[in-house]
This record gives structure tokens, sequence and C-alpha cells, in this order.
């Protein structure tokens, strides 16, 4: 399975204390043997980890030598602080950007901030910074919660690539079927950028079903069941959770995917156990 070709990354979150950094730190030295495309770091609701962020940048690309790209999102920002931020990744060397719409913090609506979508994001950073960047966007397999149907989801994935983006990285999902359902949609369509797949390592029953009652990815049914069945046997559910998400990638990977985007929520084993066992 092992492809010198296959892009291969990795997402963390800006730690919120000095310890919490240091732990990254020691989680992203190993992720950073697997030698990686890039790692990426995410940006709170309505900018509330900004500071945090470009914190964690800075350490990541110094610490690792790894090229470390910043989620950016527009809702809730003003024009000139999305100009000012830009300017400083420039500054800073950073070459990639995830470039999202983004959420509010609860009780603010999406109606604040200059840019509304993130085609907007898009295009206002190629008008900005030109071809500076490497923008990543959002694809949803499944199609984005707020969408009025697949088809309406489709046309604004399509909006996002006119307007600039280099590739796309995938919510989460626990079906190959989906991804290679979205893929052929995107090829009738004439969209043609790299759409990595995101995987999301099952290391936490709890945790994984609220974060997927949030962004609208679905658990089966028959795998909601074979989890819960685990009980509080937390190895057994990493066991089978590593084997389940292996067999998912060994599928993508045989259908075309370009690579592998992991949601890592700061922790390296569970994405290294997953890279071993497919010989990535």
């Amino acid at each position: 399975m092992a492809n010198s070709s296959l892009r291969l990354s990795f997402e963390f979150f800006p730690p919120k204390t000095a310890q919490g950094l240091a732990k990254l730190k020691t989680e992203q030295t190993l992720l950073a043997n697997k030698n990686p495309e890039f790692f990426s770091v995410t940006y709170g609701a309505g900018g509330s980890t900004r500071e945090r962020t470009v914190e964690a940048v800075k350490e990541t690309a110094a610490n690792t030598g790894i090229n470390t790209a910043p989620h950016l999102s527009c809702v809730g920002d003003s024009i000139e602080s999305l100009k000012t931020l830009l300017e400083l990744y420039q500054s800073m060397g950073v070459k990639r950007l995830v470039a999202l719409r983004g959420d509010l913090p609860s009780g603010m609506g999406l109606g604040r901030g200059d840019l509304k979508y993130a085609q907007d994001l898009v295009a206002f950073i190629r008008e900005q910074t030109g071809d500076h960047f490497h923008i990543e966007v959002a694809a949803y397999p499944e199609v984005h919660p707020e969408a009025k149907n697949a088809k309406a989801d489709l046309l604004h994935f399509k909006e996002k690539v006119k307007a600039g983006a280099s590739s796309a990285i995938t919510q989460y999902f626990f079906n190959a079927d989906a991804y290679c359902d979205f893929i052929e949609r995107c090829q009738a369509t004439n969209i043609n950028i790299p759409i990595i797949p995101g995987i999301m390592p099952i290391t936490d029953y709890t945790k994984l079903t609220r974060f997927s009652d949030m962004c609208g990815a679905e658990i089966p049914r028959w795998l909601r069941k074979k989890l819960e069945s685990f009980g509080e046997d937390n190895d057994s559910l990493r066991d089978f959770g590593c084997d389940f998400i292996s067999q998912l990638c060994e599928r993508l990977l045989q259908a075309g995917a370009p690579g592998l985007h992991f949601y890592t929520l700061n922790q390296a084993i569970p994405s290294l156990s997953i890279c071993n066992k497919i010989a990535l």
C-alpha cells in the first residue's frame, strides 16, 4: 500500500495551555516521522483562537520542519482583520491555508462579518495574495447539514473551486460509497481538483457521537450498535476502531483517493496505528 505520491496530512487544534502545547509537540514529532505533506491547525468559532492558532502554526513549523497550514474562516471577521492575518502568514512563510466559512460562537448570527461564504473568502485570498497560497477548502460527501439538497451543495462546492481553491478536504465519514459517489458527481460537473478524504480515528464513542451530531457526519446504525456493545471496554473499542478505519482507508485508496487527511484531536497514536496498519 506504500505510495510516495499519496498526500498524507494531519490536523490539530491549538492548545489552551503551555502544557498542552508541549504535549502537542511530542505528538507532532511522532507524526512528522510519516513525512506528511502538511500539518494543519484549526481556527475557533468567530476567530476565538486567533492568537493560539498563529502561535501553534509558528511552533509546529519550527519544531517539525513540516509545512503547516492555518485554518482561516470569514464569518464574523472584517476584511481588514483578514487582510492583516494574511499579511502575517505571508511574513511567516506560510504557503498553504484551509479556507472555511466557519461558525460563530453560540448566540451570534451568521450575518456578522464582511464575507459570508467560503467562496467569498477564497476569492478574497486570491485577490489579496494571488497564487501565494495553496488553498484547501471543505467538501461534504454526505451533504453539508445546512444545504437544501445534494445538488445545491455540489453547486456551492463548485463555486469555491471557481473562486480559486487548489484542493479540498472532506468532512469525515464512515461509508466509502459516499465518497466514491461524491467524486463521480464532481467529475460529472467538471470539478477536477484533488479531493482528499478526511479520516476520523475511532477512540471514544461518546465524543464521536457528539462530534458527528454537530457536524452532520453519519454514523451508520450498525456501527453505532457495534461501538455501544463495547461498553466500558475502551481497549477493545479502540482495537475495533483501528481495524475498521484502516479497512475504510484501504478501500478509499483502492478507489483512487489521492491521499488521506487525519483529524487527530491532538493524539498521534490512533492515526499512526492506522497508517502503520495500511503500510503508509
